[in-house]
């Protein structure tokens, strides 16, 4: 049986998701405007295990437009839709603050919990650093597959504090200009092994050096490849154990671009910080025409303990698409 979930909404500022099993804070999306110059934007965050440890991170010292999960646009036709200076080749990383543009709230269409599952439905404009309006997004965010690790049992067992939950990302963005949209990364405009964009994970400070496991490699040099998952181990500060973050994209990704496919490429780190992105724009910019509609669904479980390639792909199957 789900665990049962209650949605709590402190209207202007942040919509709360609790497992009322264990009393845990699941995430927090957070939609109050925040700092122009961060490309203000919804995101969750804190985003926390069953077992009650948090595995994002917000404003941290290196890149203060960080903050834990949320949907970016690094390079989007000259505008910069992830925060911070902009990368130009030739001359690296440039403050541009005519370049930073933002996603508004405007709305919800759904914000409700029951049978195990919440779901969080928005209404979003993307607009240039001048206001102007770019482009609709339709996004839903559900939280679902709340399951607590089972009792231990024999002489000797220890028990795994928590278990796992999922959440499913979709987003529909809808381009309003008369001309097509861009979308890119640094990488497109010349950066090697720097294709951010799309949906970002910054993981806290202690996951630093954490474990990346793919269904056919491990490590940082998964950094760029395909695959139609992603898992990010780390151990937590403050607390015993690790916690695992495991990332998939629809099938249905692909499915965009030049010639009809247009892959999503993996971006991670784990060194100097924590990071993961199922980008859309690695090597090849997308573009967008207008009217045209750009369809993206993830899901990312979160789950306590360090868990290995075989527990993670008996997870997959029994947790289909």
């Amino acid at each position: 049986m789900s665990s049962p979930l209650r949605i709590t909404h402190a209207h202007g500022d942040r919509i709360t998701v609790t497992d009322e099993s264990g009393g845990v804070d699941l995430i927090s999306y957070v939609y109050r405007p925040e700092a122009a110059w961060e490309a203000p934007k919804p995101y969750l965050h804190p985003i926390r295990t069953l077992g009650d440890n948090v595995v994002t991170d917000y404003r941290p010292n290196d890149h203060r437009w960080h903050k834990g999960l949320q949907m970016t646009a690094s390079h989007l036709s000259g505008q910069n839709l992830w925060g911070g200076n902009t990368y130009v080749h030739g001359q690296d990383y440039v403050p541009l603050p005519e370049r930073v543009g933002s996603m508004a709230h405007l709305g919800f269409d759904e914000v409700a919990a029951s049978d195990g599952r919440a779901v969080v439905a928005e209404r979003l404009s993307w607009r240039h650093h001048d206001g102007t309006h770019w482009a609709d997004e339709l996004r839903r965010i559900e939280v679902h597959d709340v399951e607590y690790a089972p009792a231990p049992t024999g002489t000797g067992a220890t028990a795994e504090t928590g278990g796992s939950w999922t959440l499913t990302w979709s987003s529909a963005i809808t381009n309003r200009r008369a001309e097509p949209l861009r979308f890119g990364s640094p990488t497109t405009h010349g950066r090697e092994a720097a294709g951010y964009t799309g949906l970002f994970w910054r993981g806290p400070r202690a996951f630093r050096g954490g474990r990346v496991l793919g269904p056919e490699g491990e490590g940082p040099g998964l950094m760029g490849t395909q695959a139609p998952w992603l898992a990010y181990s780390g151990e937590h500060d403050g607390a015993d154990g690790h916690g695992t973050l495991i990332f998939r994209h629809a099938p249905e990704n692909d499915h965009m671009g030049k010639d009809g496919t247009h892959p999503a490429h993996w971006f991670v780190r784990n060194e100097p910080f924590a990071a993961v992105a199922p980008s859309f724009a690695f090597f090849d910019e997308l573009e967008l025409a207008p009217g045209d509609t750009l369809a993206r669904r993830y899901r990312v479980t979160v789950a306590d303990g360090a868990w290995d390639r075989g527990r993670i792909e008996t997870y997959l199957e029994e947790h289909p698409w």
